[in-house]
């Protein structure tokens, strides 16, 4: 297992991004709504395509391993964008402002741990060739 687990992440974890990617691209993403109500000042539509381009170009270059040293840099800045979120509407993600009581959105939000914590690995295993 060792020999493929970590060529297997970056695959698995690529999957997510290309497939998160293109329901944002395809107008059919169902965190539109939720990016939405966090990115008011922004306007939606155009938000969503960047996004959606955005986690495509992370998913493809993780999927082919190709230019990870970019690649992971913008997965982290993407991921930071969903943390954001939470600083600029924190009703959305905790339940009566209790950081500790998640909401469904708040659960969305913290398994985005997961998938950092996947990319340093990917991110270290890059670098140690």
């Amino acid at each position: 297992m060792r020999k493929y687990a970590i060529t297997i992440l970056r695959i698995t974890l690529g999957l997510v991004f290309l497939w998160f990617g293109a329901l944002k691209l395809f107008g059919v993403s169902p965190v539109a709504h939720l990016v939405g109500q966090t990115y008011f000042f922004i306007n939606l539509d155009l938000f969503m395509i960047v996004l959606g381009v955005w986690e495509v170009v992370i998913g493809t270059g993780l999927i082919l391993n190709k230019g990870l040293k970019f690649i992971i840099p913008l997965l982290w800045l993407q991921m930071a964008g969903t943390f954001f979120s939470a600083v600029l509407t924190p009703g959305l993600f905790f339940d009566h402002g209790n950081i500790l009581i998640l909401s469904m959105n708040g659960e969305f939000l913290l398994k985005n741990l997961v998938l950092v914590a996947a990319s340093i690995v990917i991110w270290d295993d890059s670098h140690d060739r």
